[in-house]
């Protein structure tokens, strides 16, 4: 398997933000984003991003082969955790496939294919489209606590990536249909330019304080965005 050169979340979040959509298009941001996610989550092996609509659900981004015939064999069975994560919004960790008994058909194709643990977690997009972030590894129990809060700020951050990507290239109005990805990326908007205003520091700083607090407290992004915005708020400086 490649060996994996990792990156630093707040770098990744920050890589994410900077995308041209200009000079990008639609699956191009998917295979970023996947990218990304696998140097960035600590025990990443591959990634993969699932896109479910009218359709069905197909694999539009991937980093290998292993992922891409894990999620295959979720949508030939019909079940799985992408699946689940893309309906629900959700995040769903297989600590050991071994052990796996919601999916076990599933789980002994991916330990028979090399994969003995996964996370998986819903990417909001659309009223039409949903997706999910989906993680591999190679090994059982390969994310802790602090990498799953990880993936799901990652995820948050990506969801807003893809689906701005999403209007670009249509050149639709999507804004009702994102409703919740927008509101996340309004409030660590707002939520930067509290800690710039009092840090006197740049964009890029005050994103990677924000990440930090949220690897550190095991929250996502937009809570920790959102707990700062109300405390500023319920406190104005007068």
């Amino acid at each position: 398997m490649t060996e994996i050169d990792p990156m630093a979340p707040a770098a990744a979040f920050a890589e994410l933000g900077r995308i041209k959509f200009s000079e990008t298009d639609f699956s191009g941001v998917l295979t970023r984003v996947a990218g990304l996610a696998t140097r960035a989550v600590p025990g990443a092996d591959q990634v993969s991003v699932t896109l479910v609509g009218a359709g069905g659900a197909h694999t539009a981004a991937f980093t290998g082969g292993l992922a891409l015939a894990l999620d295959e064999a979720q949508y030939e069975q019909g079940d799985g955790p992408c699946l689940t994560a893309a309906a629900a919004n959700s995040t769903v960790h297989v600590a050991d496939m071994a052990a796996e008994s919601r999916w076990p058909n599933w789980a002994g194709i991916a330990v028979t294919a090399g994969a003995h643990s996964s996370l998986s977690i819903g990417l909001p997009m659309h009223e039409f489209v949903t997706g999910a972030l989906n993680i591999y590894a190679t090994r059982p129990g390969a994310f802790s606590d602090e990498a799953v809060s990880l993936a799901e700020s990652f995820a948050d951050y990506a969801a807003v990536a893809m689906a701005n990507a999403h209007l670009y290239d249509t050149q639709a109005t999507l804004a009702q249909h994102m409703q919740a990805a927008m509101q996340s990326r309004a409030v660590i908007e707002q939520a930067k330019g509290i800690i710039m205003g009092e840090r006197r520091c740049t964009a890029d700083e005050a994103f990677a304080m924000l990440a930090k607090i949220s690897q550190d407290s095991n929250r996502r992004l937009r809570d920790v965005a959102a707990a700062l915005v109300a405390r500023v708020e319920a406190n104005p400086k007068r």
